[in-house]
């Protein structure tokens, strides 16, 4: 009886795209507002970096500037390095998209593509709906406030394509394996311990195997993000327990790779409200597929 009260009431729903939200903004002169293209479409740039942002108009900045500085690096590396930078805006109330905009038109980035969403959905919810219209090889998600370096991105890229099968390879950054490398994590005390308590909650509910389910840094090969983000339901932020399993019920390999991580001030957490939703919406997820009301079937 609890386990379908859990199902009917806390199952996520989301809703269709309002019309405008098919359409993004950039800094070409000609046709600033243009429409958003599809993942089901081949390939057009190397890289495809989707960053959610709710009301980031003071932390979002950081970020850009570390993306800028690494595609600079890139691009004396490999001169024919190709990008696209979609900042999913969630129905901000601030000036986010805004920001996104003049940093664009200061640095001349007309790879930045900004898109608004006309009610929030969600973490979870913006990094889907950027993933459905990205045009990469390789896609990745990353959080807004830059806690994590983004230079970090290369090993992710290097040990998907070792790990790749078949052109299926996740690989999704960790701040539980500093100890296998010399890379560095600063984070609270009641941060590490409800990180802790979470994972613990995550394994008992049988999603095993990963030690950092939350980390917000994230890549894709593009075959593998077409299996995964069409069957994506949850829109909040226990979405990354869902693409973990959507990609071990379809046998995508996942791999950990060690990242630079440091807590960063300002987030939309709370952290008794959200624990509680979260773990709710975890089991949710889990009794939703256990029971075959969703499916990581094409069928």
């Amino acid at each position: 009886m609890s386990a379908a009260l859990v199902v009917r009431f806390k199952s996520p729903k989301p809703r269709q795209r309002e019309d405008s939200e098919n359409y993004y903004l950039c800094i070409d002169e000609k046709h600033e507002r243009q429409r958003l293209g599809s993942l089901d479409s081949e390939a057009t740039v190397d890289l495809s970096i989707v960053v959610p942002a709710y009301n980031e108009e003071e932390r979002l900045p950081v970020l850009l500037n570390d993306i800028r500085d690494y595609v600079n690096r890139r691009r004396e590396a490999e001169s024919g390095f190709s990008y696209e930078l979609i900042i999913m805006d969630d129905g901000s109330r601030d000036k986010t998209s805004d920001v996104a905009m003049e940093f664009a038109r200061m640095h001349g980035i007309r790879e930045l593509k900004a898109v608004k969403h006309v009610i929030n959905r969600g973490k979870g919810g913006a990094v889907t709906q950027g993933m459905l219209c990205a045009q990469g090889r390789y896609l990745m998600f990353c959080d807004a406030d830059g806690a994590t370096r983004f230079s970090d991105i290369d090993a992710l890229l290097e040990k998907a394509k070792e790990s790749e099968q078949n052109g299926l390879a996740i690989a999704i950054g960790s701040r539980n394996n500093q100890a296998l490398s010399d890379t560095v994590v600063e984070r609270s005390h009641i941060r590490a311990f409800l990180q802790w308590g979470f994972h613990t909650y995550v394994t008992i509910l049988g999603v095993r195997g990963v030690r950092d389910t939350q980390c917000g840094f994230k890549l894709f090969s593009r075959e593998a993000a077409r299996r995964v983000f069409p069957k994506m339901h949850v829109e909040r932020f226990i979405f990354d327990i869902e693409i973990l399993l959507l990609a071990r019920y379809q046998g995508i390999p996942v791999v950990e790779v060690p990242v630079n991580w440091h807590e960063v001030a300002g987030s939309k957490m709370s952290i008794v409200r959200d624990s509680i939703q979260m773990a709710l919406d975890l089991l949710a997820v889990r009794l939703n597929y256990m029971l075959g009301n969703w499916s990581a079937s094409d069928n």
